[in-house]
């Protein structure tokens, strides 16, 4: 159960999480993204396509920051 404390956030605060959850939304969908391809590259019979795609997804999520903690804005 919640407990509530009356106060609310500030209206930067709320924006700001906003955009938070968006690229969150943004980063998970490029990531499944990248999982649909190289599937597709496998069932086409592109082993070498989909372990490039994956390598890419890999280079993705290492030059992303950190969209958990919001560490490195």
């Amino acid at each position: 159960m919640r407990s509530d404390t009356g106060g609310q956030a500030p209206d930067g605060e709320v924006r700001r999480l906003i955009e938070e959850l968006n690229e969150a939304e943004a980063y998970e969908r490029r990531l499944k993204q990248f999982i649909v391809d190289a599937k597709e590259q496998l069932a086409s019979g592109h082993p070498a396509t989909a372990l490039s795609l994956l390598n890419e997804a890999l280079n993705y999520i290492d030059a992303a920051p950190d969209v958990v903690t919001g560490s490195g804005r």
